[in-house]
């Protein structure tokens, strides 16, 4: 796996350090990925909502800076809960913007705030929101950005259904563009009585195209990756089980101490 940390633990930062230095200072405390997220990048981006535009200038300047890091562009889209123009505006410059900072691996990670925390249970329950994304991700898979959705709202189980109806609408080759950022921790919080591990577990391989580790403790986030509701050692192992070796994200709360926070937390996984 690839650790890695998100811009929006740093928020605390982003008023008086450019992003570039704290992408250097992740660096240097043992990060190889950096996922962007829309709100926490500073000057390399504009507006909101609908108006959101990234920078594209200064989003390769930052990039550049950095030969021997990934990246990938997270967003907040509605594409669950919404239907979203894949020739539109808005859509257009999201994947501009992850095929600039992705160079050969361009990558597209997604989350529904509105997305409902009722679970789908059947490919009935997810015939709507596949019908919605379906659009997206085949603009995507043309020019060749992997798109992936975070279980904001729902659990892991829910998200693969969406993804195999989804994909049995694609070609192959589209389908394999589409995938999941899972987040066991997310799902434990909404879902207490759920097990996300096991969902975790039973994912394929090739659904899963990013993950994002955090820990809570009675359902209350904490600031490094440790000791919780969530047993996090288990999580690394059964992604090592099925060779995931892509970007695994550090997705921590915003603190004055958050690079120490971050080092920790790739320190307790390696434990």
């Amino acid at each position: 796996m690839i650790y890695g940390a998100i811009t929006n633990s740093w928020r605390n930062q982003l008023d008086d350090t450019e992003l570039g230095d704290l992408i250097a200072e992740a660096q240097s405390r043992g990060a190889r990925h950096i996922e962007l997220r829309q709100t926490c990048l500073a000057a390399a981006e504009s507006g909101e909502g609908n108006a959101w535009r990234p920078n594209l200038e200064t989003l390769a300047n930052v990039v550049h800076r950095f030969p021997d890091l990934t990246f990938d562009l997270a967003v907040a889209l509605p594409c669950i809960t919404t239907d979203i123009d894949p020739e539109g505006g808005l859509y257009q410059s999201q994947l501009e913007a992850a095929r600039l900072v992705g160079r050969g691996t361009p990558h597209l990670r997604t989350v529904d705030p509105g997305a409902p925390s009722t679970p789908w249970e059947n490919s009935a329950d997810v015939a709507e929101p596949a019908a919605r994304i379906v659009p997206l991700v085949r603009e995507a898979a043309r020019q060749g950005v992997i798109f992936s959705m975070e279980n904001s709202g729902q659990p892991l189980r829910s998200m693969s259904l969406l993804v195999q109806e989804a994909r049995a609408q694609l070609t192959d080759e589209e389908g394999q563009y589409l995938g999941l950022c899972p987040d066991p921790t997310n799902q434990l919080r909404r879902h207490p009585d759920s097990q996300p591990l096991d969902e975790l577990a039973a994912l394929p391989t090739d659904y899963i195209k990013i993950v994002h580790f955090k820990q809570a403790r009675n359902g209350e986030a904490i600031g490094s990756v440790d000791d919780g509701d969530l047993d996090c050692h288990a999580m690394r192992r059964i992604l090592e089980g099925k060779a995931y070796d892509g970007p695994a994200v550090m997705e921590i709360p915003s603190a004055d101490d958050v690079f120490d926070n971050l080092a920790a937390s790739f320190s307790y996984l390696d434990a």
